[in-house]
């Protein structure tokens, strides 16, 4: 049992790693200093997808859902509803690079709004 709760934790902090590397340049509006933490992340995310690496979190889960005795995803919530977010079917290189191009995108995006919003603030003051 404790190696499956592990396994749906490490899948829980995957999908919160993602999201964090997707959107997390939104908190920056909220407190700036969190670029600390963001630009890291977005720039793992976005190496990932053009370098088709597998992130270390993956092959974790794997290891403790065998560890477990698990066979496959079938099961919970965590497994029916998380796991195509993070695992899609068939997921190829072409993919991973869109997925890539898709976290660069996105963050150029957040990027530029902050940046955007933050020189009107000074340009107030």
């Amino acid at each position: 049992m404790f190696y499956r709760l592990a396994a749906d934790a490490v899948l829980v902090i995957h999908l919160l790693f993602i999201l964090f590397a997707l959107f997390g340049g939104l908190l920056l509006l909220w407190r700036g200093w969190l670029i600390a933490l963001h630009l890291p992340t977005a720039i793992w995310a976005t190496v990932v997808g053009f370098l088709g690496w597998v992130c270390p979190l993956t092959p974790l889960e794997n290891e403790l859902r065998a560890a477990s005795g698990e066979q496959g995803y079938d099961g919970g919530f965590i497994e029916h509803y998380l796991l195509p977010l993070i695992y899609p079917a068939n997921l190829t290189l072409n993919m991973q690079l869109f997925f890539g191009i898709t976290a660069l995108s996105i963050n150029l995006a957040i990027y530029s709004l902050v940046l955007y919003l933050r020189s009107r603030q000074k340009g107030k003051l």
